[in-house]
């Protein structure tokens, strides 16, 4: 990947995961609730998340291929993968879903955003150590 591009992807995930995390925090373990829970938070992890989707598919076609075709860190690489996908349509149930399902989603959500944020992080270190 470019610099520029790996740098636009570091930061849409950090800040999507940051401002995920941030929510979650005031949200539903009511740390900082007035805070972390307030709905610019949200809404700021709403535009990461736009940010992040455009990221991601800024990345896919060349470093997708790169990393299958090299079939090096495939576990993580997949990984993210597979997450992402669950979290952006995890994502649009919370907002286009019914509420049948809200509580459900909002747990898986959080719960495979916490897991992308540790193998995203692991997969960044894991590169440095690799060259």
């Amino acid at each position: 990947m470019p610099t520029w591009q790996k740098y636009f992807v570091q930061i849409a995930m950090l800040s999507c995961s940051l401002t995920g995390t941030a929510y979650l925090l005031g949200h539903e373990f009511h740390i900082q609730r007035a805070i972390f829970g307030a709905h610019s938070v949200l809404a700021w992890h709403g535009i990461a998340a736009i940010l992040a989707t455009i990221a991601l598919g800024s990345a896919l076609p060349f470093h997708l291929k790169a990393g299958l075709k090299s079939k090096r860190k495939l576990w993580s690489g997949l990984s993210q993968l597979a997450f992402l996908t669950i979290l952006l349509v995890s994502g649009a149930l919370l907002y286009y879903g019914p509420a049948e399902i809200r509580d459900g989603v909002i747990a898986t959500h959080w719960m495979i955003g916490i897991a992308f944020l540790a193998i995203f992080l692991l997969h960044g270190v894991y590169s440095k150590k690799a060259y």
